[in-house]
């Protein structure tokens, strides 16, 4: 496909004529911190024995005396990540890498810069105020886009830094805090600004290489979100904002303020499963396996899914079940087949799984841990598949006076991160969330997984056979017997049964609001009898909400998909996958079938039915423990009573 048209090309020549300026800011130059504190000690030349130093100089000039005031600082980057390796008296190639990275990075933020100057008008400006002829009306203009312009290169040298670094980061990591001399007075006080505070951090945190690359990459994503939080209000910043830049040679794209990555897939070890040895969860089988193949359909070129155009993408899912059922097997079917595919198609594809070695005790920690989580799956550039086993125990629930902060920081990302204002679906990852309770999930959380995986395990004669024959193997000779393998596990036959049961409820208490609803308005077949069902459902569970009715209309949306795409599509990428959006978009819309009141009807018991199990095992939690909380009352009040006597 062709490049979009907001697209421009930043020329290699126009940045590398920056090298020289670049080197000599990696070389040395002096800085008085007017906001941060040095950490580090000043590198002042020794003096000879017995020669005092001079005495700070205090100012008597009135006004003068209480202003801050700081030393000057000599900063020399390229010696201090030189130094940074103490046992190596030579240059390691990561140090070179590094130093390589931040003279590339350095020159890519000050030709943006000029871009910007020459596209606004600010070069015009300098020119002007250098000449001594700048209009006393276009001053406030002049300082704006000067900010503007120190916003742009800070964010663009943060942004190069961390894409540059990215393949040689390690497992290490390094907390730098927060970015504090970041002077938007003009582009070059900037970068002499956050390039000091930089090595400070050096001289803190970065003992050794693996140490150096994750201070700069850490600090370059602290400069990304101070610089994204203060372009909010900042004026001029539209003609950034609304274009698209490429550097080729790097392939890097600078997209406003949003951070770029580079694409790489993450190394899985996780054992594989066929869906055939995923044993019942029929549904939980068959929409893990679509979903599978929606996920190929995303085009990089537009950042789209037409899966996600047509409505029927499932961004989060939530998946629960007794322990034992499976939840862990169709992790590893579900992964195993977007692994496969993206290895046809070429694409990059990034598995992680979100666990409690991620709740930290360190106030913050845990919501930069989930942050990250959310950041690494939804890149643009990649396929994703998040994945968040026992949520119960990882995100708290609010209120809940046994959730730790650290748990209630992940509940609140994961809120805003599902279905928060920013959210943006662009149908290139999903999640999944896994619980054997998923009653202890936060209701606001649990409302946001928008499709619902019944993971119920073998259920059948059948079903129990076959997993059995399974989880035996080959190394023994009893006989099958009467029974064709795996048979009962064909998708289409079983998912066709699962689906129809549910034409009436499964849980109790909502079959009971279904037969009255019935009973007084007849057959559920038009709108407004439907509605008046979902209203009935609404007394009975008042946490059903409009949240809960939009994923039902989702989930009608995907059963409209109801169909595969053909498995020839995912073997050959020429058919399909490498195909453009628009012809993409038209193939998948031939597929699609008609919604029914069937269907509707199917899917408001399936999600009610959830909720209703969800209701119920709460409130039967809450009154076991009541009842525990009383006994151990009145065993108190007696022993009280008998040794008071």
């Amino acid at each position: 496909m062709s490049q979009t048209t907001d697209q421009m090309e930043l020329r290699e020549e126009d940045i590398r004529k920056h090298y020289p300026a670049a080197t000599a800011l990696l070389t040395g130059f002096d800085h008085t911190p007017r906001i941060a504190t040095a950490t580090a000690p000043a590198r002042a030349q020794e003096r000879s024995p017995g020669i005092p130093r001079s005495s700070r100089f205090r100012s008597t000039t009135p006004g003068l005396a209480t202003r801050r005031t700081a030393a000057k600082h000599g900063v020399s980057l390229r010696a201090t990540i030189e130094a940074a390796d103490a046992d190596d008296a030579l240059t390691t190639p990561l140090q070179a890498t590094a130093l390589h990275a931040l003279r590339r990075a350095i020159a890519i933020a000050q030709a943006m810069g000029e871009a910007y100057a020459e596209a606004t008008g600010l070069a015009d400006l300098k020119r002007a105020n250098l000449a001594h002829a700048l209009p006393a009306n276009r001053k406030t203009e002049f300082s704006e886009r000067l900010s503007a312009e120190a916003l742009i290169t800070a964010h663009c040298w943060a942004n190069a830094t961390a894409y540059l670094l990215s393949p040689h980061a390690s497992e290490t990591s390094v907390e730098v805090g927060e970015v504090e001399e970041l002077i938007p007075d003009n582009a070059q006080i900037a970068l002499h600004g956050l390039l000091w505070e930089l090595e400070q951090d050096i001289d803190t945190h970065a003992p050794d290489d693996a140490h150096l690359i994750a201070t700069l990459t850490a600090f370059a994503e602290q400069v990304m979100d101070k610089v994204s939080l203060r372009s909010q209000a900042a004026p001029h910043l539209a003609p950034f904002q609304n274009a698209t830049w490429q550097v080729e040679v790097d392939g890097l794209t600078i997209r406003g303020f949003t951070p770029a990555a580079k694409a790489k897939s993450t190394t899985l070890t996780m054992p594989f499963k066929k869906p055939h040895e995923v044993v019942g969860n029929h549904i939980a089988k068959y929409q893990a396996m679509k979903l599978s193949k929606m996920l190929m359909a995303y085009d990089f070129e537009r950042r789209l899914n037409p899966f996600a155009e047509l409505g029927g993408f499932i961004f989060t899912f939530m998946g629960d079940g007794k322990p034992g059922t499976g939840k862990t097997t169709l992790i590893q079917m579900m992964a195993g087949l977007i692994n496969d595919y993206c290895k046809v198609a070429d694409y990059p594809f990034r598995y992680q799984n979100l666990s409690t070695d991620n709740i930290d005790s360190y106030q913050g920690k845990s919501g930069q841990n989930a942050k990250a989580f959310i950041n690494t799956i939804v890149d643009p550039n990649v396929i994703g598949f998040g994945t968040i086993d026992d949520i119960d125990q990882l995100a708290g629930k609010r209120g809940d006076r046994q959730s730790s902060a650290g748990q209630l920081e992940i509940t609140a990302v994961l809120m805003e991160s599902f279905a928060g204002a920013n959210t943006v679906v662009r149908g290139n990852c999903t999640f999944g969330m896994f619980s054997n309770y998923p009653e202890n999930v936060d209701d606001a959380l649990r409302q946001r997984a928008g499709a619902r995986f019944l993971v119920d395990g073998p259920q059948t004669r059948e079903d129990y056979i076959d997993i059995l024959h399974l989880l035996m193997g080959k190394g023994h000779d009893i006989p099958l017997g009467d029974h064709q393998a795996f048979a009962a596990q064909e998708i289409k036959r079983a998912v066709a049964v699962s689906f129809e049961s549910h034409a009436r409820p499964h849980e109790e208490g909502l079959l009971r609001v279904f037969d009255r609803v019935h009973a007084q308005v007849g057959a559920l077949d038009t709108i407004a009898r439907m509605g008046s069902y979902l209203k009935a459902i609404q007394q009975a569970d008042p946490r059903f909400t409009g949240r809960a009715i939009k994923n039902i209309t989702d989930a009608v949306k995907v059963r409209s998909m109801d169909f595969e795409l053909p498995d020839t599509w995912m073997e050959d990428p020429t058919l399909f996958l490498h195909q453009p959006y628009d012809t993409k978009l038209a193939m998948i819309s031939e597929l699609r079938v008609p919604v029914t009141p069937e269907m509707v009807i199917q899917e408001i018991n399936r999600y009610a039915d959830s909720e209703f199990r969800y209701a119920d095992k709460s409130d039967e939690a809450a009154i076991a423990a009541m009842v525990r909380e009383y006994g151990r009352q009145e065993e108190a009040k007696r022993r009280y009573l008998e040794g008071k006597a």
